[in-house]
This record gives C-alpha cells, structure tokens and sequence, in this order.
C-alpha cells in the first residue's frame, strides 16, 4: 500500500522540485506550455508584489520518496475587502492520475485555508485576472497559448470527484480571416470614426509608446473589469511587475489605442505574438537557444495571442471594436499572421463574443473554475 507524503515548500530544494514538477509530468506533451521559469521561482521566493497582498502556501505530494503532485493555496485580501468575502483560491494543481494523491493535496490546501478563515475555496484561480486561470474541460488536443496551462482530461474527474462543482466556464476560440469581412469592417470603422470622433491612436517607438499609455491601460482594465469574476484593483506595485514581465512581448502595433478628439483613451486591444513554442524546450528558462527562438517568434509571429479588450463605459455599444477589429485583419495580412487566439471569454460575456462572427471563429477550448464550500466547524 502507497504511503503518502505531503510537504509545505520550504527549502530551495522543494521549490525546485514545486516548479520542476509539471515540466517533467508533461514533458511529452505536445500542447503543454510552460510559464517563465524565473517568474515561477519569483512567487516561491516571495518576491512577487503579490506577497504583499495576499498570503500563499505551496504543497508537494510525495510517494517513495518521488514528487507525485502539487498544488498551491492563495488568500488574496484585496479581492476578499473588495468583494466582503472569506474565498480561498487553489492553484498550480498538477497531480498524476491517482485520487488518493488529489485528495491529499487538496486536503492540505483546505485545511489552510480553514485555519485562515476561509469558508469557501474556488480555483483553479491564480493571484489576478491577467494570471493562469480555469481548468481546461475541453480542447485537450488543441494548442495552448502562453497565457494558459494545460490539463489533462482526468483532472476534471479528481476534482469532481473531492467534491467540487461548477462556479463559472471561459470559452475560447481560433480566429481565422476573410477579405470579404475585412471589407465589411473597414466601411464601418470610417462610420464609426465619422460619428464617435474616435480613431486610433498614432504609433511611437516602444518605450514612449509604454510610457504614454501602459498605466492608462490598467485603469481602463479596472474601470471596465471590476465586476467581473475574480477581479480585483492592481496595486501599483502589481502594475509595475507587469509592465517588467510582459515588457518585451509588448508592441505598438499589437496595442491599438483608442483616443477621443480631446485625445483621451477610451479603450484599447492587447495581443501578444504566440510565444509558447519558442520556450517550451527550454522549460520556460531563458537560455541562449530559447531566447533567439523568443524574438523570431516576436518579430514573425504566426499566431497572435488577444488578451484583452476594454472600452470606456462611456463608448460602449457604440461599434469602437470594429477599429480594434479593422487593425487586427491589416496586422495579419501585413505579417503573415495565420490565425489568432481569444485567450478566455467569460461565459457570461455575450458582447465579446459577438464581436466574433467578423471572423471565421471555432470555439475549441472551455476552461471551468470549481468551487467548494468548507467547513468551518
């Protein structure tokens, strides 16, 4: 009979083996992209801006003495004052197929967060909204973006199995272009132009570009994400480690901005060039190979990755997507671009999805997020 061990990451040893783990359970997985390998160590070492504002533990799961399973625990204060809740997050949940295992890691975690005062844990749910986030249910054979983490199918069965149900679904879709719709949306983006006095934004070289708008972009993220599931405020300190991570991905073109006739934002598009395969060798670290495929993949992009959209209240329902749209389709034509990626859409977000049908659209993956009630007695 299998004896199992389950042991909080303390040691520099334990946190390798915490962020090596997934690279070896996957390591011949064609679909599986790792995150930065450094960024990963960052949030073990408690040098991520999210230590300040949220408390976190990390669990490995050992049988014979060979790490079998992981998982990590997140109380986020911010989200819980913002929202008046006592919500736990699980995360970083990677497990061979074994129940007796997910229970042990999952019993773990909830017995932290009982004793941190949670009555209830969700996840998979990292530290925010721009984060790893939803267990994959389907679209086991399709590529993942670098945004995401992939799943085998019998994680869903582990975790229905301990109890947990459905909280809330993202779907996902691949975009592919048509000359006809292309048309479409440039006749109506000069109608929108025409009507809302709205255009893009002028490009600048990177650096000006980043400073002018990036932190404009993250109060548009709050001002129109706020609501939305599992948001909450960025800190400052939060918005900068972001800007730092994600600064090489970010280019002008593939960050149209939106501007009234006063020039102010009223909205933006992201997108990222697909990145995932340059590092998946590598296993997320930055080695000289990895880093010469990074920049190929940046500067000739196959694929793009669309992580978000956000319009002021104030100039929603008023077609400013159909510019965001327009700009995409020259983009691809202009690159080579073959396809693009949506990255999560909340089942709820009838509006984002809609913006779709411009598109030859296949709705291939859906994420789901668990929730679990817990016992405080």
């Amino acid at each position: 009979m299998k004896r199992i061990i389950i042991k909080k990451v303390v040691t520099n040893k334990e946190k390798k083996q915490f962020v090596n783990f997934p690279l070896k359970l996957f390591k011949d997985t064609p679909n599986f992209v790792p995150p930065m390998y450094s960024d990963e160590m960052k949030i073990l070492n408690q040098k991520s801006s999210y230590s300040l504002e949220c408390d976190s533990v990390f669990f490995l799961a050992y049988v014979d003495k060979k790490v079998v399973g992981r998982i990590s625990g997140i109380i986020h204060h911010t989200y819980n004052k913002t929202h008046n809740e006592k919500q736990a997050r699980f995360t970083r949940f990677d497990s061979i197929d074994d129940i007796d295992v997910a229970k042990a890691l999952f019993d773990a975690v909830i017995t932290w967060a009982k004793n941190k005062g949670a009555d209830h844990i969700v996840g998979p749910l990292d530290y925010s909204d721009l984060e790893r986030e939803g267990l994959l249910i389907q679209g086991f054979d399709e590529r993942m973006t670098f945004e995401e983490q992939y799943h085998p199918s019998y994680y869903q069965k582990l975790i229905e199995q301990l109890g947990f149900e459905k909280d809330v679904d993202w779907y996902e879709f691949e975009l592919t272009f048509e000359d006809g719709q292309r048309e479409k949306l440039e006749r109506i983006s000069k109608f929108i132009e025409k009507t809302t006095k709205v255009t893009l934004a002028p490009l600048l070289p990177k650096k000006q570009y980043i400073k002018k708008y990036m932190y404009q972009v993250f109060d548009m993220i709050d001002l129109c994400y706020g609501k939305l599931y599992g948001t909450m405020p960025l800190s400052d300190k939060t918005k900068k480690q972001i800007v730092k991570q994600f600064g090489t991905l970010i280019i002008p073109k593939y960050l149209p901005v939106a501007i009234n006739e006063k020039g102010e934002m009223v909205g933006f598009g992201l997108s990222f060039p697909a990145i995932g395969h340059a590092l998946k060798k590598s296993g997320g670290r930055l080695t000289i190979p990895a880093l010469f495929k990074l920049l190929n993949a940046i500067n000739h992009p196959e694929v793009l990755e669309l992580c978000l959209v956000a319009i002021h209240p104030d100039y929603q329902n008023k077609g400013i997507n159909a510019l965001f749209l327009t700009h995409m389709y020259k983009n691809a034509k202009q690159s080579g671009i073959k396809c693009c990626e949506t990255n999560l859409n909340l089942e709820t977000n009838h509006e984002v999805m809609a913006q779709w049908k411009n598109f030859n659209a296949r709705n291939h993956k859906i994420r789901r997020c668990y929730k679990k009630q817990i016992d405080l007695l």
